[in-house]
């Protein structure tokens, strides 16, 4: 491996704790891409993290949060080895809470909307790693705009 000079922008917004969704499109060795589909607010804890929290903790070594890593080498590959991770995050769709109490509702809400969006993506034909699980339906009010939002970065999207 040769140094190389690289960089990280982001949207201040990122840092906002709250419940989000998020798409990485991971550029892939061969330069084809593949999307994998994540929400923050977890189902352990009361807390509902930045999409930033996530990004670090998505390509880290830790096997309890890196869940994006190990889809990629599931697949085979490497993350070391990507030409490329764009992290497109709409939120905060809902706000962080205080109690388990108040949170069980927000998660589930937003569990539905990040089931809902990646079968959409998967649907239009996108290469999606992972699936998502909720027993939950979307809020129709609420998938409506995350629909529009996403539709921008990904066009097959039906809005």
């Amino acid at each position: 491996m040769s140094a190389a000079l690289n960089h990280v922008t982001f949207a201040g917004g990122m840092l906002q704790r709250g419940f989000w969704l998020y798409v990485w499109e991971v550029t892939l060795p061969d330069s084809s891409n593949c999307l994998y589909v994540g929400r923050t607010g977890d189902s352990s804890s009361a807390h509902a993290q930045s999409p930033f929290s996530r990004l670090t903790q998505h390509l880290s070594t830790n096997v309890r949060a890196n869940a994006l890593r190990r889809h990629l080498q599931n697949r085979g590959i490497d993350a070391n080895d990507c030409l490329a991770f764009d992290l497109i995050a709409y939120g905060p769709i809902l706000p962080e809470v205080t109690d388990m109490v108040a949170h069980r509702p927000s998660r589930d809400c937003i569990a539905a909307l990040e089931k809902a969006l990646c079968d959409a993506l998967r649907a239009s034909g996108y290469d999606v790693l992972n699936t998502v699980t909720s027993r939950f339906q979307p809020d129709p009010e609420l998938w409506q705009p995350v629909l529009a939002a996403f539709s921008t970065r990904f066009p097959k999207l039906k809005p």
